[in-house]
């Protein structure tokens, strides 16, 4: 659904009672289909920062998108699970797994609805997400991360609400890095620094138009 670069108007659409469709299979392929590839290809540059000098564990990649952060991660030695509501997005994936020799366990489907282990994971990766507050997702992610785990959770730091708004999409109603950091520092055993604003770097392809990242990062205690 998100990553390495994604927009700041995700094609996000809504029931008539007004649930976000951010899981939403067709609507997501539909995104994926307009382009034959829609992300840069590189991994995101906030990821390579933030793991840099971790031992490589076990990796959840919430949003893979066309795979590259997922692929880049497999290639540092992690053991790399990878989630995305778009087969489309995750056909790719694979692709770009597979021409880069590395495995990956990639999962079909949303956060919310996904059977994934409660502290399974050393580092749970999330960008440019677009997760429901309806669904409790920073309560989800945290009970992903192992004890000594780490969470990088990054988003743009300049979104234009109008234009997001006129696409059928509204931020207000999804999880941003302020929002991350708070839930987390109200939770007793973790270690949270952020949102801090960074330069992004990027070769190109969607959402490269942004410029800087809201970072987060925090460690869960042992």
């Amino acid at each position: 659904m998100t990553t390495h670069d994604a927009p700041d108007t995700p094609d996000t659409h809504r029931h008539e009672h007004g649930r976000t469709l951010r899981d939403d299979e067709s609507v997501w392929d539909a995104r994926y289909s307009e382009l034959d590839r829609v992300w840069s290809g590189d991994p995101n540059h906030a990821l390579s920062v933030e793991v840099e000098g971790m031992t490589p564990g076990r990796a959840l990649d919430v949003g893979c998108g066309e795979g590259a952060d997922a692929v880049w991660l497999a290639q540092q030695g992690w053991r790399v699970t990878a989630l995305d509501p778009s087969g489309v997005a995750l056909a790719r994936a694979r692709s770009a797994a597979e021409a880069a020799g590395v495995e990956v366990d990639w999962r079909h489907g949303g956060l919310a609805g996904l059977d994934l282990p409660e502290g399974g994971f050393d580092l749970v990766s999330v960008f440019y997400p677009a997760l429901d507050l309806e669904e409790a997702p920073a309560e989800r992610l945290a009970s992903l991360v192992a004890p000594g785990g780490t969470l990088v959770f990054v988003h743009h730091a300049e979104v234009d609400r109008q234009r997001a708004l006129e696409r059928g999409f509204d931020p207000d109603l999804l999880l941003s890095p302020p929002q991350m950091a708070q839930a987390l520092r109200g939770r007793e055993g973790w270690a949270v620094t952020g949102p801090e604003s960074r330069p992004r770097s990027v070769r190109g392809g969607s959402g490269a138009h942004h410029h800087d990242d809201l970072v987060v990062r925090a460690l869960r205690k042992r």
